[in-house]
């Protein structure tokens, strides 16, 4: 059984950490600018998902190896980069493509559709080492040790810190989207909003490639 005071302090910690734009922040933002709201949301429950999945990995022991392997770590890190990469390499070419058209760029509603929007986001979550990293030293502490079940116990904790990313990634996302309307009132400037995301996106996984390993 998790105790009440433990799960209140790690959600706290949680939704602290989710409300500071990091680069879970970044990259709904980046989708949400490039393809709008449903791609965003989508790629929220992706991110989510994947997080969760680092969030099992740590509590059945795996995220102690990427914690001591460098060449593990940066593996992972230098997948991750490179999907952000991609991913905004496709935004930009999308806005590229819809720059004259009549309406917003072609795939400005679903990106990859909703299910490759979420598998989009699932992969940038899931090939986030320094999340494994940072799980790694900190869920363990929240864990009653007495209560037993301490790998239960963070599965719980892990499972309401993906709902808190969840709820306030969706918000960045809906905000974001909601602006990209607002402003995307002509076709040139929809696709050059898209093109801002993708270039963000770009720069996110260029930071994450470059950004040496947090000891």
């Amino acid at each position: 059984m998790v105790d009440v005071h433990h799960l209140l302090a790690f959600c706290t910690m949680s939704l602290l950490l989710s409300a500071v734009p990091g680069p879970s922040v970044l990259f709904v933002v980046g989708r949400a600018l490039a393809h709008g709201r449903a791609t965003a949301l989508a790629s929220v429950l992706g991110n989510a998902l994947g997080g969760y999945v680092l969030v099992v990995a740590v509590a059945l022991g795996v995220g102690s190896l990427v914690e001591r392997s460098a060449v593990v770590f940066h593996t992972i890190k230098l997948l991750g980069a490179a999907y952000l990469i991609v991913l905004g390499v496709r935004a930009v070419q999308a806005s590229w493509r819809g720059r004259d058209m009549a309406g917003r760029p072609a795939d400005a509603k679903g990106g990859d559709g909703t299910a490759g929007s979420v598998r989009a986001g699932f992969w940038v979550g899931v090939t986030n080492p320094k999340s494994v990293v940072f799980l790694t030293a900190v869920l363990p502490q929240f864990v009653d040790r007495e209560a037993g079940h301490a790998t239960a116990q963070m599965l719980v904790l892990g499972l309401a810190g993906a709902l808190l990313q969840l709820l306030s990634d969706g918000i960045w996302g809906l905000g974001a989207a909601t602006a990209r309307d607002w402003l995307g009132r002509s076709p040139r400037r929809t696709a050059a909003i898209g093109g801002a995301g993708g270039m963000a996106m770009i720069g996110l996984g260029a930071s994450v490639a470059f950004t040496g390993r947090a000891e």
